[in-house]
């Protein structure tokens, strides 16, 4: 009786023994810091949606951190491209935040966000997507816009030596709000991205169109970036609140754009998210295109991780596309703000299939 007794006493006390050590086993594995898998990769970088970091003070410095992360691996990791999802601030033309919701006017946020992709300017070229938070006055009531003001042509020297083609955005100004960017990879493969403002015109998605049907363009393997594209169930974006008069989803760009092409191979976004849920965030599937290629469209972002809406702005997270020389791209997810102290480094990476997994190119 008394050993039955102290057998049911400690049974539950081994289990938290046991829980205590696995978990500590865990914690205690030797950080990796990022590098690529094969010396003949190259990789590109995925910034999800600023906004969060900009919009207080206190998180500005994270996303300098982070620009600073990926000007400091530029040699490590062959970056050739760092592409940005858009919502680059949280309104666009704010002159008295209440503090909650934000601290930074608008004008700061714009300073903020143009100074932290500074710190790539002449060392490697980036692309930024604008997102519904960087029309209008608070969130895209019209298609007013500070981003040519901040990222004008010249901004970066090296971003600008890419550009190909352009269009009028909203305001019937060329900028790079709608434009088409050149590159050959490290393995000889021509490439173009094609950077499409928040819900694209129809004229937009038009212009898009004729520029990958070019005859010199036929055979580039073409990206898409552009915000509202994916939701977290992995479905197109059908319609939004927005009351923009001329706008086009994620749906609409498959249906007009993506879909009919026969070079369009991958499409980025951003735009979703749900307080520290990491779910919620992210998004993958595969189509085919009008040639029957495999068209892979991801989503990413993390403005509400690190504490919501009102938190850091997403734990440093971002993603590293290692382009392998057998057509394969490694997808893995990173925070340079949790790999910068020894303390918080067995954070620094996200692991789950949904955050570190593969793409086979065709």
């Amino acid at each position: 009786m008394i050993l039955q007794f102290f057998r049911r006493r400690l049974r539950p006390a081994l289990l938290l023994c046991a829980t205590l050590l696995a978990f500590s086993a865990t914690a205690q594995q030797p950080y990796t810091a990022p590098a690529l898998s094969r010396p003949d990769s190259w990789s590109m970088i995925l910034v999800p949606d600023p906004q969060t970091y900009n919009k207080f003070s206190r998180n500005q410095p994270l996303f300098e951190l982070m620009t600073q992360w990926v000007a400091e691996s530029i040699d490590s990791l062959k970056i050739k491209l760092v592409l940005c999802t858009g919502d680059l601030v949280e309104q666009n033309e704010f002159i008295n935040p209440d503090g909650k919701v934000g601290n930074q006017p608008s004008k700061n946020q714009w300073e903020a966000v143009a100074r932290a992709f500074s710190h790539l300017d002449g060392k490697v070229p980036y692309i930024a997507a604008t997102g519904n938070h960087d029309y209008g006055y608070k969130s895209a009531e019209i298609r007013i816009t500070r981003y040519n003001e901040y990222f004008p042509v010249d901004k970066n020297f090296l971003t600008q030596k890419m550009l190909r083609e352009v269009t009028l955005n909203g305001q019937g100004i060329p900028t790079l709000e709608n434009a088409a960017f050149e590159f050959t990879s490290p393995h000889g493969k021509k490439m173009l991205v094609l950077n499409l403002e928040f819900a694209p015109r129809d004229t937009v998605l038009t212009w898009a169109a004729g520029v990958v049907n070019q005859p010199k363009y036929k055979d580039h393997f073409v990206i898409v970036l552009t915000h509202s594209y994916l939701n977290a169930k992995n479905e197109h974006i059908v319609r939004e609140k927005y009351l923009l008069k001329d706008r086009n989803y994620g749906a609409a760009i498959f249906e007009k754009l993506i879909k009919p092409s026969k070079n369009i191979r991958m499409v980025f976004g951003g735009h979703i998210g749900a307080p520290d849920d990491p779910r919620a965030h992210i998004a993958f599937r595969t189509d085919l295109n009008a040639a029957g290629k495999k068209v892979h469209q991801m989503v990413f972002n993390a403005q509400a991780l690190g504490g919501g809406w009102f938190g850091n702005g997403g734990d440093g997270w971002l993603r590293i596309l290692e382009f392998t020389a057998n057509n394969t791209v490694k997808v893995r997810t990173f925070s340079p703000l949790f790999a910068i102290s020894p303390t918080t480094q067995q954070f620094a990476w996200r692991t789950a299939d949904y955050d570190q997994f593969e793409i086979q190119l065709d």
